[in-house]
């Protein structure tokens, strides 16, 4: 699809959720019929979850799951230490990674779409290996048909992924969609895979994916890269310093990574705790969440990149991603806050999101406001190309006495005014069905909303 053909369909969706809006005068009314809905048919929201090991797959048409993808391998054989459920028993989330001859996904954590949304990649930070998965069909790739199929077992056999190293916390593709960079956050090095290479190596063609590995800081968290895709920078969760990395593409727009720069953010980070980065839409800026330290701070992807803002986001705050909304009403970006606070709506505990005014005269932006996410630990946040709906993962499961008691829950918001956000939805998050018996959805990380064939916020 060429550029001018990718605009139009943006435009063209765009149209017709303003539309939408001006019928309905809200998106949760529109979501609740199928027939005139300003949500494509092709959205989907995806979302890690690290105890389970699954891929949840939410239809933000309806706000249901539609899908639970597999990244376990049990139920691969009929017999006793292949399955999950054994004579009735099923083994805790910590337990079931250990039971005999478990091959799958260990601790799913990181997760991003390709620049056309077509591809997502996800990590095993406790298995140190990748998976690319099929955003349109909602499948791994590589993985093969079970020759021990039965009514009893899996029809597919899971791929072993790419193993990559230690502690591979999050993936991210190049602006050009060429390459992976995935930081190894036990190590202090970044490994490079050629995407076309990795999807012929999961798919079993004999070939080696992994390009490089790149020495950086101890504990690299993640990579985000400026919108040009000529600059990476590099976040870690071990020391108070961000790495800064010339792309320099070559002319098959493969990468040959230069160090620039180590940038001193003691003054913003002092425990060094920096897991979460992202560049505005615009480019012009870079936002870092600092968890320990409460704040999350703001430098230039320019020149020598200058702190433009230092923002403390209150006591125990502990903020996890960072997500910026721009529309006709403001300009803000939200940090998601791991805090559990007891006054949630209802008198339910609840986290929050910070509000900060991105509108506001570089050097001046605070926080100003929070809203309630409906759910605990709240961590991963994505809008949708509109910038109208909002979606966020959490880590705690909701507690007893409340609708969805016991399940883990995404959260979805009308941030059609940024400053005014309206809850919409807890969509429960519900369980993986195999054929042993069910396994519960648990601990939700990274979320993303991916519209397939439309050039996203890795573009």
């Amino acid at each position: 699809m060429n550029e001018q053909r990718r605009d139009f369909l943006k435009a063209t969706a765009a149209l017709a959720a303003t539309a939408g809006l001006a019928r309905s005068g809200s998106v949760h009314a529109q979501a609740s019929t199928q027939s005139d809905s300003p949500v494509p048919a092709q959205d989907r929201v995806f979302i890690t979850n690290e105890d389970s090991n699954t891929l949840v797959v939410i239809d933000p048409r309806t706000n249901t799951v539609e899908s639970t993808i597999n990244l376990t391998s049990f139920d691969e054989d009929a017999r006793p230490p292949f399955r999950f459920v054994t004579a009735g028993v099923a083994p805790t989330h910590a337990a079931m990674i250990h039971k005999p001859l478990y091959h799958g996904c260990i601790d799913a954590h990181g997760a991003v779409p390709s620049p056309d949304g077509r591809l997502l990649a996800t990590s095993g930070r406790g298995s140190s290996n990748i998976y690319l998965i099929d955003a349109v069909n909602k499948r791994v790739i590589g993985n093969t048909p079970n020759p021990l199929a039965s009514p009893a077992t899996n029809p597919e056999r899971l791929s072993s992924g790419i193993l990559v190293g230690r502690e591979p916390h999050e993936p991210t593709f190049t602006r050009n969609g060429r390459e992976l960079w995935v930081t190894l956050r036990g190590e202090d090095r970044i490994v490079i895979l050629d995407v076309e290479r990795a999807i012929r190596q999961m798919g079993g063609t004999s070939t080696d994916a992994i390009l490089r590995y790149v020495p950086t800081i101890n504990g690299p968290a993640q990579v985000w890269f400026n919108t040009q895709g000529t600059v990476a920078f590099v976040a870690s969760q071990k020391v108070p310093k961000v790495d800064v990395f010339s792309v320099n593409a070559d002319a098959s727009g493969h990468s040959r990574p230069e160090r620039i720069a180590t940038l001193d953010i003691s003054a913003q980070d002092k425990p060094g705790f920096t897991p979460f980065l992202k560049t505005s839409p615009d480019g012009s800026e870079v936002w870092f969440s600092h968890k320990l330290a409460d704040a999350v701070s703001c430098r230039s992807t320019r020149g020598a990149f200058e702190v433009l803002d230092n923002v403390p986001l209150g006591k125990l705050a502990r903020p996890n991603h960072v997500e910026f909304v721009e529309n006709a009403r403001g300009k803000v970006v939200y940090a998601s806050l791991a805090r559990v606070d007891d006054s949630g709506p209802g008198g339910v505990a609840s986290s929050q999101i910070a509000i900060i005014d991105r509108s506001a005269k570089s050097g001046a932006r605070k926080m100003v406001g929070s809203f309630f996410t409906h759910a605990r630990e709240a961590h991963g946040l994505w809008t949708n190309p509109e910038n109208s709906l909002l979606y966020v993962a959490h880590e705690q499961d909701e507690l007893p006495g409340t609708p969805n008691a016991g399940q883990t829950v995404c959260t979805a918001f009308d941030v059609a005014d940024p400053f005014n956000p309206r809850f919409i939805a807890q969509i429960p998050l519900g369980a993986l069905k195999l054929p042993s018996g069910e396994l519960r959805n648990k601990k939700s990380i990274n979320l993303v909303y991916v519209r397939p064939g439309y050039r996203g916020q890795t573009a």
